[in-house]
């Protein structure tokens, strides 16, 4: 990649992790870690401004056939992207971006999506979740929500969404819809789960924490709580040169988010 951007997986891979020839110990490479994540922090925002789409070109060399190609056949589709912070939130945190700037402008959307939300505290309730701790990330929820609905603008919304507390609460809130969906079809959900993990174990370890990345198990559950519709546009190094999505769910119509998926990451893409 011609970016700058810190690559937790190379610095970890790297010979900077190993000293005097022999492997640095876990405690070095924790710190390792934690520089890199504090990088992130520095330099990049939660949430970015709009770019065009030929800014994703300059992130790769340009002898990066593979990858070119399939930006070019992006543009050809999308016109702008609006980057999140790689922190293991950025699914989450890219869709609710999109969604509340959708929801900015249409105001029967709106009405249903804050009756789901208004809610859905009860819903998490009777499934186990602690009923103290669920109303207060509810509460921040529904004010973030609410704030949509008066007259807003996406400069606004993305102000809200870049203070940290705030925008991790939401974040919070929709790891936690996202469980609830799984533990409510767990019959279902079971058969994407490998190892023998119980959905709720699953969720207790890979839903419900911070910065644990999303995978179609995720949006297919959050998607189904919501009932938004979304689409992913893969782009990996898959050989052919066209960029595939995915909607979730199948059936959901047209969608009402377009989020880019690059190995490990989501971005928001502008049609």
């Amino acid at each position: 990649r011609a970016s700058s951007e810190p690559n937790m997986a190379e610095a970890v891979s790297s010979g900077d992790a190993f000293q005097g020839g022999s492997q640095a110990t876990d405690e070095a490479i924790l710190d390792q870690v934690d520089q890199i994540f504090t990088e992130i922090a520095e330099t990049q925002p939660l949430v970015g401004k709009v770019e065009e789409m030929s800014a994703l070109g300059r992130e790769y060399v340009e002898t990066d056939e593979i990858y070119q190609e399939k930006i070019r056949h992006l543009c050809t589709k999308y016109t702008g992207i609006r980057r999140t912070r790689p922190d293991g939130n950025c699914f989450f945190r890219a869709f609710a971006f999109a969604y509340f700037e959708r929801l900015i402008n249409d105001s029967s959307d709106y009405e249903k999506f804050h009756g789901i939300a208004k809610e859905s505290k009860d819903r998490l309730v009777s499934l186990g979740f602690p009923a103290f701790t669920t109303e207060d990330f509810h509460e921040i929820f529904l004010e973030t929500v609410e704030k949509v609905g008066k007259p807003c603008t996406v400069d606004q919304l993305l102000e809200q969404l870049n203070e940290k507390d705030l925008s991790d609460s939401v974040i919070v809130y929709l790891r936690l819809l996202t469980s609830a969906r799984l533990r409510e079809n767990a019959a279902f959900f079971e058969n994407f789960i490998e190892g023998g993990v119980t959905v709720v174990d699953f969720c207790r370890c890979e839903v419900e924490p911070m910065a644990k990345e999303s995978d179609h198990i995720h949006i297919i559950a959050l998607s189904e709580f919501l009932g938004v519709c979304i689409r992913i546009e893969y782009m990996d190094r898959g050989e052919g040169g066209v960029v595939n999505h995915h909607d979730f769910p199948e059936s959901g119509g047209p969608p009402h988010v377009v989020l880019l998926y690059r190995p490990g990451h989501y971005d928001v893409l502008y049609s």
